[in-house]
């Protein structure tokens, strides 16, 4: 069942799934309503789950899930991992790869495979104000203070420094 983003707990476990490309005008109304309709009907062991999720840059579906009376079972894992890969071929795009890499380039959000970015660190396209967001964040507290961060803040920081 959907709540208020702010009613799940700091602790509370998120997912940050960010899209191979920005979702187009047209896309968001549906994808909303996708999401909206899975986290309604999303369950643990058959009891409903108090969920939320925000749609940012157009870019990141994140989803957090109050587990502080429940603990999420594998089943509960499968269903959303199911239902993003459904959201995967419907937009034709990757949602699960988080190894690559986001980043702000001005006030757009920029998504590079991780030997793209390594290029571009090598060719000076990336300095040490970069602001790159950390897709292996778990939590509602680490998303509000460590999702998106200096680059030097971040293992891809160790990159830079080796230059």
């Amino acid at each position: 069942m959907i709540v208020d983003f702010n009613k799940i707990p700091k602790w509370g476990k998120l997912w940050v799934f960010p899209s191979s490309r920005k979702f187009y005008p047209q896309e968001v109304a549906e994808l909303k309503q996708s999401v909206e309709d899975f986290l309604n009907n999303w369950t643990n062991e058959g009891q409903s789950i108090n969920c939320a999720y925000k749609l940012v840059y157009d870019r990141f579906i994140i989803i957090a899930a109050d587990d502080s009376e429940i603990n999420l079972s594998l089943k509960a894992h499968d269903k959303l991992t199911g239902f993003i890969l459904e959201l995967e071929s419907k937009y034709e795009i990757i949602l699960l790869d988080k190894i690559n890499v986001c980043y702000k380039q001005g006030e757009f959000v920029q998504y590079k495979d991780l030997k793209e970015f390594k290029k571009m660190i090598k060719n000076k396209g990336v300095s040490p104000k970069t602001i790159v967001f950390n897709n292996l964040i778990t939590s509602v507290e680490e998303f509000k203070n460590d999702w998106e961060i200096n680059i030097m803040n971040s293992w891809l920081g160790r990159m830079l420094q080796k230059k």
